[in-house]
């Protein structure tokens, strides 16, 4: 007898895979892919979107004559601030362009002079000033330079949206694509901002997460999600959840804070320390700051560990030593060692003098002491006067870094901290929409005591 499944495209800009749930939303089977970037039309670099929609539905056809699976549902989770054009017959009208492709200050600049400023545009949205980043941006740019294309425009859809439409065809948009970074959101009125109006876009109003289309693919019946931004697909297996209110550490390269339960507008201070607002898949502002974890961790251990001779992953063998922890603070009573405290992105420190300690170990544990100051700072950012969180989760490579969760834990002794095992959140969040929130899933939450 077949097994039914859920299959699960995560698309990143990195990788792609499919994932395959059973009914009680365990991952049985994941494959990834990753495509060679090809060049736009103005040479620079961008993903093969013919090469990813041919291999989405050539998994698809193989699914569906599987002898092993029962295909019931599709859904797709992709990175943000992304849009796809599409001419009045529905066909695409431009390669995916980069998110990361330059855009000339004028355009997005003119923008801001219309509606109160740079400042007030910016928290208004929701929005840093980020360029392309602002997806909803990207239209303008098309416009200023290649206006014959943009005359062609019927609709704009979002990545996750596109995805859908090749199997669906018809057009949707929903929150969570919207809401991230975009600047198009008005988060002072929850609505789309008026610029859109007045500058002749179009756009489709946006319906719920879980709204999903029956189609008929090579003579057998499939629900398709309209597809969610991965962000807030990565919160959604916490939102089911029973533990109380939360905080989501995302950690990895960038330590992403995530505050579902800040019902307080951003304000400028907050945008210049680089926050900003995600919609969630309950149409809810998600205040969210970041801060360059992971980078500045592995160019900091690299430094001790050419110093003392050990290898570059030595650190993973290091455990809290609640001496030591209060050592180094009594040594340098806040000062920092390793980073530059005035500097954006915490630069590392030019000049480190490592004969100050006496072992990897201490040096270890001072720079996981002025990184946790830096976190717990970037956390701070998102906390509303009246904080009601009980609980901060802690997903990503940090969370098996027992000193990071310990000196988290010390500096939030009144909330519960979790280290969460559960892999591929933003494809577990994606099949939990298209299957209507249930079952709940097994989250592989563990306490930190």
């Amino acid at each position: 007898m077949k097994e039914p499944v859920i299959a699960i495209f995560d698309i990143g800009k990195t990788n792609k895979k499919l994932l395959l749930f059973n009914t009680d939303l365990r991952v049985i089977s994941e494959t990834e892919q990753k495509f060679t970037e090809i060049k736009d039309d103005d040479g620079f670099e961008c993903d093969d979107i013919d090469l990813i929609e041919s291999w989405i539905k050539e998994s698809i056809s193989k699914l569906v004559n599987s002898d092993k699976y029962d295909l019931q549902s599709v859904n797709f989770t992709t990175y943000g601030a992304t849009v796809v054009y599409l001419d009045e017959n529905g066909k695409r009208l431009t390669p995916v362009y980069n998110y990361l492709k330059p855009m000339e200050e004028r355009i997005s600049e003119n923008l801001y002079k219309k509606y109160g400023g740079r400042d007030e545009f910016c928290r208004r949205t929701a929005s840093p000033a980020l360029g392309m980043l602002n997806s909803g941006l990207q239209p303008l740019w098309l416009k200023a330079e290649k206006p014959e294309i943009f005359g062609k425009i019927k609709h704009i859809l979002h990545f996750p949206q596109y995805l859908s439409y090749t199997l669906t065809g018809r057009i949707y948009s929903e929150h969570t694509s919207i809401g991230c970074h975009t600047a198009l959101w008005d988060f002072d009125n929850m609505k789309y901002h008026p610029w859109i109006q007045a500058y002749g876009l179009e756009m489709p109003e946006p319906v719920p997460v879980d709204v999903f289309n029956e189609v008929e693919i090579e003579g057998k019946k499939i629900r398709v999600g309209i597809g969610i931004h991965d962000s807030s697909a990565s919160l959604a297996p916490y939102f089911a959840s029973n533990n109380g209110k939360f905080l989501l550490l995302s950690t990895g390269t960038w330590c992403i804070n995530m505050n579902p339960f800040n019902t307080e507008l951003l304000t400028s201070e907050q945008l210049d320390s680089d926050c900003l607002c995600y919609l969630s898949v309950t149409r809810q502002p998600v205040k969210s700051s970041r801060f360059w974890l992971g980078h500045l961790h592995e160019t900091a251990a690299k430094r001790i560990s050419d110093h003392f001779g050990k290898p570059e992953d030595y650190f993973k063998k290091i455990r809290p030593d609640k001496q030591l922890v209060a050592s180094m603070r009594t040594k340098y009573s806040g000062t920092k060692v390793f980073f530059k405290p005035f500097s954006f992105l915490r630069d590392l420190n030019d000049q480190i003098d490592m004969y100050e300690f006496a072992s990897y170990e201490a040096a270890y544990h001072q720079i996981m002491i002025e990184l946790c100051t830096y976190t717990v700072e970037s956390i701070n950012l998102i906390l509303p006067e009246n904080d009601e969180t009980s609980n901060i989760y802690i997903t990503g490579g940090f969370s098996w870094n027992k000193i990071f969760v310990q000196l988290i834990r010390d500096a939030f002794p009144d909330k519960k901290v979790w280290t969460s095992e559960i892999g591929n959140a933003s494809a577990l969040g994606a099949a939990l929409v298209i299957s209507g929130f249930t079952p709940e899933p097994n989250l592989g939450l563990a306490e930190c005591v």
